[in-house]
């Protein structure tokens, strides 16, 4: 017995070797293929890119608010034409004229977002030629100040002031949600090669411990030890043992081709390259605590409420545009005209001038009621679809959060069952060389082996996955306890 057992041993460790030519040979880690993604795929450069917009469109907004410096003006503006004149007496003479009349005016302006109001300062010089007449007139406005009042009329800085802050905040905030959804995906696509990976690997194990079964069998059939059915069912199985490890690494080479095409890079290059990570970190979250990290630090939360702003902006501007409407326009200064420029200087003279320019329909057969019904139906239709979406929100973040435990308990059971499904299968092996089993039993050992090995890796993708998902949701990280935001 004891040598039995000690022969048994032996056998144990001799078949547990692996094939050297099929040994994973890992040059690139998921943080080396997700780092790749974030830097070189077009998906991380379109993150990059949205973010970028965002801070321009952002810049666009501010500078609304800030005073406008500008130089307009006209120069030259020479004609030489024959220009109909009408006479004192009422008739139309054609006279030729050659004139130029150029102008040069500068301008401060300021918006006032709460009223839509714009505040001016400007100074403007006009220059007259006659050049028929040898006459030149010059007409100066050193200084005007002025005010434009909207009135009645739709004020769209005052919504901008509301809806843009968000908008950039939400811009920013999508970057890191983008960037996590891309590590995400790069996750998803390295356990598809690394997969394969593991079939090739388990397949050609499996093809070098049936061809040394093969070897044994044959020793056996021709001591009469095994039957010739059992001998060819040997056969049959290293047939299948290669072309699974064949079929393995045209699915790898594949599956590595739509990684490298995400992650932009020519890195992935058949099987082989990839390691199998560790277990994702498996963190204690609270359903409640993700739910509250998720609606302080997503952009859905901010989306929200830009959302119903717009909306509500849309029914003011539709009430803003179609009723009573009417401009305000005032301002004063000095205004003189000379010969010279220097003298229109001198002797300045006060100028004043007030505008109120209005329109009102009368009568439009219902068009404006028309146009603030139909945006009311929008906004109330857009309450009704933020509510839904954030019920359906704060669902997802409560389901995926709720799930972290059972996915790590699923990894360990799924690591636990690896192991025994492989010493299942070495004990076996032996086994039967001893001629103790049956080929079937070795077979269904072989076959629990491979799903089980299968099974982890699944297991594993499910939870690195799971991690960058729940990252993406709530924009924290639970093993750091920090906010993923800087």
């Amino acid at each position: 017995m004891k040598l039995r057992a000690f022969f048994l041993l032996l056998l144990l460790a001799l078949l547990q070797q692996p094939a050297t030519g099929q040994a994973l040979v890992p040059t690139l880690t998921l943080s080396d293929v997700i780092a790749q993604a974030l830097n070189h795929s077009a998906a991380g450069q379109q993150a990059i890119t949205n973010r970028e917009t965002g801070y321009w469109a952002w810049r666009g907004y501010r500078a609304n608010y800030r005073p406008q410096l500008g130089l307009q003006g006209t120069l030259p503006n020479f004609s030489r034409v024959i220009t109909p004149v009408v006479q004192p007496d009422g008739t139309t003479d054609f006279r030729a004229v050659r004139i130029n009349n150029s102008n040069v005016a500068l301008s401060l302006s300021q918006n006032v977002g709460w009223s839509g109001a714009q505040v001016f300062v400007g100074a403007e010089v006009q220059r007259f030629d006659d050049f028929n007449g040898n006459l030149r007139r010059y007409n100066n406005q050193p200084l005007t100040v002025g005010i434009t009042q909207p009135l009645g009329q739709f004020n769209g800085l005052k919504w901008a002031r509301a809806i843009e802050p968000l908008r950039y905040q939400e811009s920013q905030r999508s970057f890191v949600e983008e960037r996590e959804t891309v590590a995400q995906r790069v996750t998803e696509l390295y356990f598809d090669v690394l997969l394969q990976q593991v079939n090739a690997a388990v397949a050609g194990q499996n093809a070098q411990a049936t061809a040394e079964l093969l070897r044994i069998g044959r020793e056996k059939f021709a001591l009469g030890r095994l039957s010739q059915s059992d001998l060819l069912q040997l056969e049959l199985n290293l047939l299948d043992a290669r072309q699974a490890q064949t079929q393995a690494r045209l699915d790898a080479e594949s599956a590595a081709v739509d990684l490298q095409a995400y992650t932009g890079q020519p890195a992935v290059e058949g099987a082989g390259t990839l390691a199998v990570p560790a277990r994702a970190p498996q963190p204690t979250v609270a359903p409640a605590q993700a739910l509250a990290e998720a609606q302080q630090h997503r952009s859905a939360t901010l989306a929200f409420r830009r959302r119903l702003l717009q909306a509500e902006r849309d029914v003011a501007q539709a009430r803003g545009t179609t009723g009573f409407q009417a401009t305000l326009t005032a301002n004063l200064g000095y205004v003189n005209q000379a010969p010279n420029l220097v003298d229109s200087y001198a002797n300045l003279q006060n100028q004043q001038q007030v505008r109120l320019a209005f329109t009102l329909p009368l009568v439009d057969w219902g068009r404006r009621q028309s146009i603030v019904r139909t945006a009311e139906l929008a906004r109330d239709q857009t309450r009704r679809d933020v509510a839904q979406e954030a019920r359906s929100f704060e669902q997802t973040v409560l389901t995926q959060a709720g799930q972290q435990a059972a996915l790590a308990e699923q990894l360990r059971l799924a690591g636990r069952a690896d192991s025994l499904a492989q010493r299942r299968y070495d004990i076996a092996r032996a086994t039967y060389v001893l001629g103790r089993i049956s080929l079937t039993d070795l077979t269904l050992a072989s076959v629990a082996k491979d799903a089980a090995r299968r099974g982890y890796i699944f297991a594993l993708r499910a939870g690195w996955v799971a991690y960058y998902r729940l990252r993406a949701l709530t924009l924290y990280d639970f093993e750091r306890q920090a906010s993923l935001l800087k």
